[in-house]
């Protein structure tokens, strides 16, 4: 089977790429003129110079293959403006040029966000029936993804996964957390407990092969976890664990992490460099669930996640010191 995969050198796309070739699928990977090669040097495949924001660029890139694999998109931002660019008109312009140079195509495959969905307000596990409600810019340019391609359901085959919180080797936002812990320092928010799913790489990975050979029906969606409800404080404490330190919990207002992203948006502005936690990013954090249930993907895809957030961790933090991030 030939796949295109768009956004291959990102963190889940480079595992992605790699667990197509080892099982024995033909790759091409779309990939920008400044698009940073590191994960995928010397790996066999083929390449198609593109970028979602542009339509015509993506014409070869979509025609001859049997599968699409949407990755591609971004996490932060200098303008909120750009998420939807980016995420929503990106994925527009992908399922145009595939509905109009590749009519045969066997799946589109949609790697969407818990964003999308929002968090639970009822206490319980989000649930993929449940109303959307996202809270952040790039939650909400996600979700108009989701709409614009559920849009074409009837045309193309479709599939929506929503991974939670990933993490794992070559990951950056979460390299943050672990850098702390390594130092032995846990940060908490005060107030309530808050709650949250997590999943390692290798598992959204499986999920997205089990997507590929799924015969469910167009336009369903499938939440990813590793089927766990954590505490937020719980997490620096199998962090800590599966580094082999003890770090103290220093607990941190939210009106803190307020300023922090006032400031760090305000510096963006002249840096023009997007940044480390904005006022959408501190908006999710302060929320008390985002907690999703995946008893449907188990159901439907045949999803079983493997890793616990103990192993996880060791095997993230294990490759974070072998490439000297830490």
């Amino acid at each position: 089977m030939k796949i295109l995969v768009t956004g291959g050198t990102g963190f889940i796309g480079s595992h992605l790429v790699e667990a197509l070739l080892k099982r024995g699928d033909r790759v091409r990977c779309l990939l920008r003129k400044t698009g940073d090669l590191r994960w995928l040097k010397g790996l066999p495949i083929e390449t198609a110079v593109g970028d979602c924001s542009d339509e015509t660029s993506l014409r070869e890139a979509v025609r001859e293959v049997d599968q699409v694999i949407h990755l591609a998109g971004i996490t932060k931002a200098v303008k909120e403006k750009t998420y939807f660019e980016i995420n929503a008109l990106g994925t527009k312009n992908l399922i145009q040029a595939c509905l109009e140079n590749n009519p045969r195509l066997q799946k589109f495959i949609y790697l969407s966000s818990q964003a999308a969905a929002g968090p639970c307000r009822n206490g319980n596990k989000k649930k993929e029936s449940d109303q959307c409600e996202p809270i952040s810019p790039y939650g909400q340019s996600k979700r108009m993804g989701e709409e614009l391609a559920l849009a074409h359901t009837q045309e193309l085959p479709l599939l929506i996964l929503r991974p939670c919180a990933v993490y794992g080797p070559r990951e950056r936002d979460f390299y943050t957390f672990f850098k702390l812990v390594s130092k032995r320092v846990k940060p908490c928010l005060f107030g309530e407990d808050r709650h949250i799913s997590l999943c390692y790489v290798d598992d959204i990975i499986q999920a997205i092969l089990l997507g590929t050979r799924s015969q469910v029906p167009s336009g369903e969606i499938f939440f990813l976890s590793d089927g766990q409800d954590y505490r937020l404080e719980e997490v620096g404490e199998i962090m800590a664990q599966a580094m082999g330190v003890n770090a103290i919990c220093i607990r941190v207002p939210v009106w803190v992490i307020t300023g922090m992203a006032f400031f760090l948006e305000y510096f963006s502005k002249l840096s023009r460099k997007p940044p480390l936690l904005n006022k959408g990013k501190v908006e999710e954090v302060v929320q008390k669930n985002w907690v999703c249930d995946i008893t449907k993907g188990k159901t439907a895809l045949g999803f079983q996640p493997n890793i616990s957030l103990l192993e996880g961790a060791k095997l993230t933090f294990e490759w974070y010191k072998k490439e000297k991030w830490l």
